[in-house]
């Protein structure tokens, strides 16, 4: 699996894009690029990115839009980048729940500071994260590892792809609660995803395969029929 944190941009001016994509990219980050709000939400929805830096000037519509129309569903890490310098501007930005606000110009210490900075907050984002001050959840042979986002089973990696690590840590963060289909769906494939429960199953199928010694008689991960699925409790 590729485990490097994907980030989108959303930025309209081709320099300061290819100025954040070479520095994000040298610095084993996976960059997403979008040029305007239309497509940022569609990128959002379709691609999951573990983070969104995020211009407010954009062609078609306010970055505050953006904010506002993500945060009904999501809790992605989103790094305000924006010549827009006052104090009103950036609280605006803050309260509708951005996490962080650059000031254009910016320097390439300063984005990589807010950026780990942002990062930091995905991993002890974990509702377990007191719990587990080492940053893995382990039940059984099963650990997750939310720093190197790896599943392993008895020490080995278990190879599973980047949307199976998502379901996997996600339910993980919950563990012993029930999540239901459209909880987990919307989590990793985004509130206007169009899957229906297959995909999920097929998913499920494939980390049960990877992770339980009897995909029949799973010991980490439940299925509740009709409703969701569980994660063992942590140990």
């Amino acid at each position: 699996m590729n485990n490097r944190y994907s980030i989108l941009i959303v930025e309209d001016e081709k320099s300061i894009v290819s100025f954040m994509k070479t520095i994000l990219t040298a610095n084993d980050y996976d960059v997403l690029v979008a040029r305007d709000g239309e497509q940022a939400l569609m990128m959002v929805n379709s691609h999951c990115p573990d983070m969104i830096i995020l211009d407010l000037g954009l062609p078609d519509m306010d970055g505050l839009n953006i904010i506002k129309a993500v945060r009904e569903w999501s809790q992605v890490p989103i790094i305000v980048v924006s010549a827009r310098s006052r104090e009103q501007d950036k609280v605006m930005a803050l309260d509708l729940g951005a996490d962080d606000y650059v000031t254009k110009p910016f320097g390439t210490s300063e984005l990589l500071a807010r950026v780990r900075t942002g990062i930091r907050h995905i991993i002890g984002r974990s509702a377990n994260a007191e719990a587990m001050p080492d940053g893995v959840f382990r039940a059984g042979d099963l650990s997750v590892d939310y720093k190197k986002r790896h599943v392993y089973v008895d020490g080995e990696d278990a190879h599973l792809t980047k949307v199976e690590y998502k379901i996997v840590s996600l339910l993980s963060e919950y563990a012993g609660r029930v999540l239901t289909y459209d909880f987990l769906i919307k989590n990793i494939w985004g509130q206007n995803a169009n899957y229906n429960n297959q995909i999920l199953r097929v998913n499920m199928a494939n980390i049960r395969r990877k992770i339980e010694r009897d995909p029949a008689d799973p010991k980490y991960i439940f299925t509740e029929m009709g409703v969701g699925y569980r994660m063992v409790d942590a140990d």
